[in-house]
């Protein structure tokens, strides 16, 4: 009993700090933006990135880039299943699977730092803005980022097991060793 609960208290305990510092720092933006910026001013701290980036005080009552606007209810329903599922799944994530477990923390972090907009001020802010991309935020690009890491470690995966089955395969039919893998009986 007690390997079981340092192991939960070990996976939770780092679920915790990587969601923990994305909801510290997203909140963190956010309140600076709203302290600092009016709703729709622009704040360009570095004049030779304005036509590239900027700060723009905005607000988004849909979900990431703006979409489904007046849905917030619906999304803030969906942050708590997502943070329940992410949160009862984590401890079933071996502790080897890197990239899962910072995608889940990643994107916990996320789902929690734009759900505690929702519940505290009824939308998100979003300050954000590079080109003509919708204006987004820490909690969005955790997100989005969690996905990325995700998708890269499931190809590191793949790429792994692939190398592991060709070594396999490699011993099994060593080359050069006089027996015939064309399933032909040797005639050509």
């Amino acid at each position: 009993m007690e390997a079981f609960l340092k192991r939960y208290i070990k996976d939770y305990t780092y679920l915790a700090l990587v969601a923990g510092l994305v909801v510290g720092l997203d909140q963190l933006t956010k309140y600076w933006v709203r302290s600092n910026i009016q709703l729709g001013d622009t704040w360009m701290p570095w004049e030779w990135l304005a036509p590239y980036a900027r700060f723009v005080h905005w607000y988004n009552t849909g979900v990431a880039f703006g979409m489904f606007q007046g849905r917030g209810m619906v999304f803030t329903i969906l942050a708590f299943l997502v943070a329940g599922a992410i949160i009862f799944y984590f401890p079933n994530v071996p502790s080897q699977d890197w990239s899962l477990r910072l995608a889940m923390g990643l994107q916990l972090g996320g789902a929690l730092g734009n759900l505690i907009d929702r519940l505290t001020i009824g939308h998100v802010t979003d300050f954000i803005s590079v080109g003509n991309f919708p204006v987004f935020n820490i909690a969005d690009s955790s997100i989005t980022v969690g996905v990325g890491v995700l998708l890269l470690g499931i190809w590191f995966q793949e790429r792994a097991e692939k190398k592991r089955l060709d070594e396999e395969t490699s011993v099994q039919n060593p080359a050069g060793s006089g027996m015939d893998t064309t399933g032909n009986g040797g005639l050509s």
